[in-house]
């Protein structure tokens, strides 16, 4: 059986991966008794990064990078754990969930360029 081209896209790869870390972000956040209300109270919070955008595509770039890179949420997640407050976790657990999803609808870390140049593709 040969394996088709498409299965093999470096976007439809990140997609799974998006979609993989969006499952084990909620099931994390579900295992840290988590409120789902707060969940969908707050799941979007890390998109008011994109107000950087009023300044300039640099800045917008930047800013939406930040909010938008699995490594924040980890750091933040080693924090955390670090000073010994890991009743916080959930945040992290959503913020990665966040990201996840994002990935999942194939939206990508910003170039400078323009707000719909991601690394993933042209939205």
């Amino acid at each position: 059986m040969r394996i088709r081209q498409n299965m093999l896209k470096p976007k439809l790869l990140l997609q799974i991966e998006g979609g993989a870390f969006l499952f084990a972000a909620c099931v994390l956040y579900r295992h840290l008794h988590g409120s789902w209300l707060s969940f969908a109270l707050l799941f979007l919070v890390p998109d008011i990064s994109m107000l950087g955008y009023l300044a300039n595509k640099r800045i917008g770039a930047m800013t939406c990078n930040f909010a938008h890179t699995y490594t924040v949420p980890i750091l933040l997640l080693l924090t955390l754990w670090f000073f010994g407050q890991i009743t916080w976790f959930w945040l992290a657990a959503l913020w990665a969930a966040h990201i996840g999803f994002d990935r999942l609808l194939g939206y990508g870390l910003k170039y400078e360029t323009a707000f719909k140049d991601t690394h993933l593709n042209r939205v």
